[in-house]
């Protein structure tokens, strides 16, 4: 990567939280006080923002998160976790008195459900996003965006100071709880680099149907990239420099949590590096899919060269 007058190159914002991850052929709970077994579990790290820096860092990013624990065992174990994988975490305040919120996610494998206590999730506010701390890294990336409506009425502020800086930013939505699908985004997007949702996400903000049709609908008449992920079915991408398509890269799925965001450490990898849009597309899907072999978000998150090495067929 070219070597930038900036501390970082990516500084993620949002949901920074584990997961407690039950995996197996069937995890789907039965009420009525029945209990079940399932064939695997863990704690580990979740959040779409945690999960997305610690794929930028395999990739050999230089990598910060910002996002909000309280001083507890969970917020802990994340902060541990993350400075483990070459994360830097200075910068993510630590609340006293507060809950670090967390998420239950129950794969079964290519598919999943996620139960999330939001706690500190949402507890960002101007305080800890000043400009000059976002500014020292090259690209600033957004997840979970509607988990946080308190930072989400920062972003139009913040966004158009980096704007001025010369900072790039990209946002990933993830899913709207509420339903509504609003909270300003759409006037956001105007300000925005890259957009990462994937299918579902980008059909519910535009009334298209399917990735290609939605990330076109999205695109349209803005300046950013629109890169939707459609998991087994690759992903599909518009923006200024045109559209591109990928089909995905078949691996041994484990578990599905987190690929999505590895897909968008992929994406802005290559963005950073000015490749073109369908190579950055290609290197995103190679990155998302790679990261699905292992239990959890980040066990097999692939470095740069694994990513090219399947790329080139040799893995």
């Amino acid at each position: 990567m070219p070597v930038a007058p900036h501390r970082f190159d990516v500084m993620v914002v949002g949901d920074f939280n584990p997961d407690i991850v039950l995996a197996g052929p069937d995890v789907r709970p039965e009420f009525d006080q029945h209990e079940k077994l399932v064939a695997d579990g863990a704690l580990v790290v979740g959040g779409s923002a945690s999960i997305t820096a610690c794929a930028c860092a395999r990739l050999g990013l230089r990598t910060a998160v910002v996002g909000a624990t309280g001083d507890d065992a969970l917020g802990r174990f994340m902060r541990d976790r993350l400075n483990e994988q070459g994360v830097d975490t200075s910068l993510a305040p630590v609340l006293d008195g507060e809950r670090t919120g967390f998420s239950v996610v129950l794969s079964e494998g290519a598919d999943r459900a996620i139960l999330t206590y939001p706690g500190t999730i949402d507890r960002l506010d101007a305080a800890h996003l000043g400009t000059d701390v976002l500014a020292s890294a090259r690209h600033v990336h957004v997840a979970s965006y509607f988990l946080q409506p308190r930072l989400a009425a920062l972003l139009p502020m913040v966004f158009r100071a980096l704007n001025d800086r010369g900072t790039t930013v990209s946002v990933d939505p993830n899913w709207d709880p509420s339903g509504e699908w609003d909270m300003g985004l759409a006037r956001l997007l105007d300000q925005v680099d890259v957009f990462l949702p994937n299918r579902a996400e980008a059909a519910a903000l535009s009334g298209a149907t399917g990735a290609d049709g939605a990330a076109a609908a999205l695109a349209t008449g803005r300046r950013c990239v629109v890169a939707v992920k459609d998991g087994g079915n690759g992903a599909s991408a518009a923006g200024p420099e045109g559209r591109a398509s990928c089909p995905p890269f078949p691996v041994q799925t484990v578990d599905a949590t987190g690929a999505g965001d590895a897909f968008d450490a992929g994406f802005l990898y290559g963005h950073l590096a000015g490749w073109p849009l369908e190579e950055r597309l290609r290197f995103a899907c190679a990155a998302g899919a790679l990261s699905t072999r292992g239990l959890g978000a980040t066990a097999a998150q692939a470095s740069a060269a694994e990513v090219q090495a399947l790329l080139a067929g040799q893995l």
